[in-house]
């Protein structure tokens, strides 16, 4: 399951971040690495893009990006 898949007010831990060169270097550099334990909280009216809740900050996304983190849902 992908991060663009969970719905708003779910709890996810990161799985792998997938993609190359400097995607993939900017996703881990904002935090989204893997064990990393993620909230989505919001999404735009259209549906991208979306925020999440991680590492005591809120981060947008674009849903192409979110693509690219795959997750387990926690609390299912």
């Amino acid at each position: 399951m992908t991060l663009k898949e969970i719905k708003i007010g779910g709890s996810a831990i990161i799985a792998a971040v997938r993609g190359e060169g400097r995607l993939r270097n900017r996703l881990l550099d904002m935090g989204l690495t893997p064990n990393t334990a993620i909230v989505k909280s919001k999404a735009a009216p259209t549906g991208d893009p979306i925020q999440i809740s991680v590492r005591g900050y809120e981060l947008t996304l674009r849903n192409e990006d979110a693509d690219f983190i795959d997750v387990q849902e926690v609390g299912k």
